[in-house]
C-alpha cells in the first residue's frame, strides 16, 4: 500500500509538469504551488469534492481523485498532490519537500478528537521524506515521530486537538486539528509538511 501510494503521488506529479504556466517560474524545479495557485478555479463545480490548501502565502483548491476507506487523494493543478487519511497528511509530491510515505505504529487517536477531551493520548509513526527534486541524496527514511495529543473545546463550539511530536535531528513538530464539537469531524487543520517550510493548512469544508 505504501509503496502504491508513493508511486502514485510521483507519477501524478509528473502530469502537471507541462503546465503552460510552468516557464513562469525560474529554477529547474517549478514551484508547483504557485502554479496551482494561479491555475485554481474561482468557483469551483458542483458535485465535485474539493479542499482548499494554503501553505505561507500560496492557497490553491484541490480536488478528491481517489477514495479507499478514509484513505483520500487530492489533487490541484500544476503537480501538487496531498494523500490524508482522515484528517491527517500522510503524503505529498509537488511541494518543496514531499512527504513520501507515513506509517503508524497502532492506531491514529485522531481518529476520535471527542475522545481526547480531558485526556492526552501517544502516537508514533515512521516518515520518508524526499527534496523536491526526488534526489535520492535529499530523502530520508524512517524518522520516528514521538506525538502527544490533547483535546479542549473551544468557545466558539469546536474542539481543538493539538499534537507535539519530538523528532530525531528536527526541531520539534506541532500539529493543531479543529473538529466539529457534536460529529467529531475535522473540518480544518494545520500539519507539518516537511523541514524548512511552514505548516500545511487544509480547509476540508471550503464552502462551509
Amino acid at each position: 500500500m505504501h509503496v502504491l501510494l508513493l508511486a502514485i503521488l510521483l507519477l501524478l506529479t509528473g502530469c502537471g509538469a507541462n503546465s503552460p504556466l510552468t516557464g513562469l517560474f525560474s529554477g529547474a524545479e517549478p514551484s508547483r504551488l504557485a502554479i496551482a495557485e494561479a491555475e485554481s478555479p474561482e468557483v469551483e463545480e458542483e458535485g465535485i469534492e474539493t479542499i482548499r490548501l494554503s501553505l505561507g502565502r500560496r492557497r490553491a483548491t484541490a480536488t478528491l481523485i481517489q477514495q479507499q476507506g478514509t484513505r483520500r487523494m487530492w489533487r490541484a493543478p500544476g503537480g501538487v498532490v496531498v494523500a490524508t487519511d482522515g484528517a491527517r497528511v500522510v503524503g505529498t509530491s509537488g511541494l518543496p519537500q514531499m512527504i513520501m510515505s507515513t506509517r503508524f505504529d497502532g492506531a491514529d487517536p485522531l481518529s476520535d478528537p471527542r475522545a481526547l477531551i480531558g485526556r492526552s493520548a501517544e502516537a508514533r509513526r515512521l516518515v520518508d521524506l524526499s527534496g523536491a527534486s526526488r534526489d535520492p541524496t535529499t530523502m530520508r527514511f524512517g524518522l520516528s515521530f514521538d506525538c502527544r495529543l490533547r483535546a479542549a473545546n473551544t468557545a466558539d463550539g469546536y474542539i481543538l486537538v493539538e499534537e507535539r511530536c519530538r523528532v530525531p535531528g528536527l526541531s520539534p513538530v506541532i500539529n493543531r486539528f479543529w473538529a466539529d464539537a457534536e460529529t467529531g469531524v475535522v473540518g480544518y487543520a494545520e500539519q507539518w509538511a516537511g523541514p524548512g517550510i511552514g505548516p500545511l493548512a487544509l480547509d476540508f469544508d471550503p464552502d462551509g
